[in-house]
Order: structure tokens, then sequence, then C-alpha cells
């Protein structure tokens, strides 16, 4: 993993778009805070709300989640022209998931309505909400897992989904990230001052 353990930083992890960095250090950060969201999520979401068992906590709303990570693996791809940042949280308001169980018809969610895909709609409506339900049924509290770690498991792409609002004083950042290089936030002068001698290629860690 990239960066030490929850135990160890009490910080989970949250990847933003480099223009929205600004906003983010000076305002914090809230679930429904870009353009984006509503473009691209809110339905989604929505769509995997519907089938939220009926004992979890009133407040587990996934199209009102903040998405964050616990981690990540040495060999993770990150979007360019991004900055990592690490935001601490109140554990009482937050849950993992597997991710995997989701994301693999977010493509097909869209796409459905397009006459071309239209047969997406029958993997939606089986394959895609067997996978949702999957996704509840191994959900579980934040503060559960730290003491499972199913977070662990090999088969397990853990999300944090926070249900807060993230204050800037709670907000660390941590890297940039552009197309070639990892750059640690404390060495972002260093490498574009007008002395600049070049970062290693290698993605290093803090």
């Amino acid at each position: 993993m990239i960066f030490n353990d929850f135990t160890k930083t009490n910080m989970v992890y949250h990847v933003v778009n480099i223009n929205d960095l600004s906003l983010i250090l000076k305002n914090g950060i809230k679930f429904n805070d870009k353009n984006s969201y509503r473009q691209k999520y809110l339905e989604f979401h929505k769509f995997i709300d519907n089938y939220k068992p009926s004992y979890y906590p009133s407040w587990v709303i996934r199209q009102k989640a903040i998405f964050a990570s616990l981690n990540y693996k040495k060999n993770h791809h990150f979007h360019s022209h991004s900055i990592i940042l690490g935001v601490k949280i109140n554990q009482d308001r937050c849950f993992i998931a597997n991710e995997n169980l989701v994301n693999q018809i977010y493509e097909p969610f869209i796409l459905k309505d397009d006459c071309e895909f239209k047969f997406m709609k029958e993997y939606i409506e089986t394959i895609g909400i067997n996978s949702i339900k999957d996704y509840w049924n191994t959900s579980l509290s934040f503060k559960e897992n730290l003491k499972l770690r199913r977070d662990n498991l090999s088969n397990y792409d853990a999300e944090v989904l926070v249900f807060h609002e993230i204050l800037p004083e709670d907000i660390s950042p941590i890297a940039l990230i552009t197309d070639h290089k990892y750059i640690p936030y404390n060495n972002i002068k260093y490498v574009y001052s007008n002395k600049g001698e070049k970062m290693n290629e290698n993605r290093e860690t803090t």
C-alpha cells in the first residue's frame, strides 16, 4: 500500500481535480459541491439507494456520500491533473462498501436508454440489481470494519462513504498527480522553481 494504515494515520484519502483545490481548501468538501455530481452520478446513486436494506441507519444514503479510500495499492493508476487529499473523518458517520460491485454496472446504467444499447436494460435488471444487493449486503459501518478488516480481503475493493461535511481544517493535501509524476505536496515548489531539478520519475510516498 502507498500509505500507512488508517490505525496509524487516522486519515482516509480523497482525490480531486486540481481546478477544485483552492475552493476545497477554503470551503471544505460537501457531497454535492461539484457540477459533475448532478450531471454524471446523481441518478446512478439514487438507483443504488433503492435497494438499501431497511435496517441500515437512515443517514446511510449513497447519493449524499463523499467517496474516499482507505488506501491505494502501489500500482494504483491515478487520474492526471489531480490532488490526493488526506482527510480526517467522524468514524460514527462513515460506512465501508465494495465499490467493484457497483462500478461495474455504471456504464450499462448510463447507456441503457440509448437505442443502440437497449439490451443493457436486461443486464441492469438481472446482473446489475443482484450486484447492488451484494454491495449493500457486504457493506458495514466504518468502526465494524476496523474490527473485521474486510477491506484487506483480496476481492474487496473498499470505498469509504463519508456522510458528513469535511471541514477545511480536516484536509491535508498530500500529492500532485501529473501525466508523468507523483509529486509530494511539500515538494511542488522545489519541482517547479527555477532551480527545478527533475524529481525521480518513480512514485514517492509521504
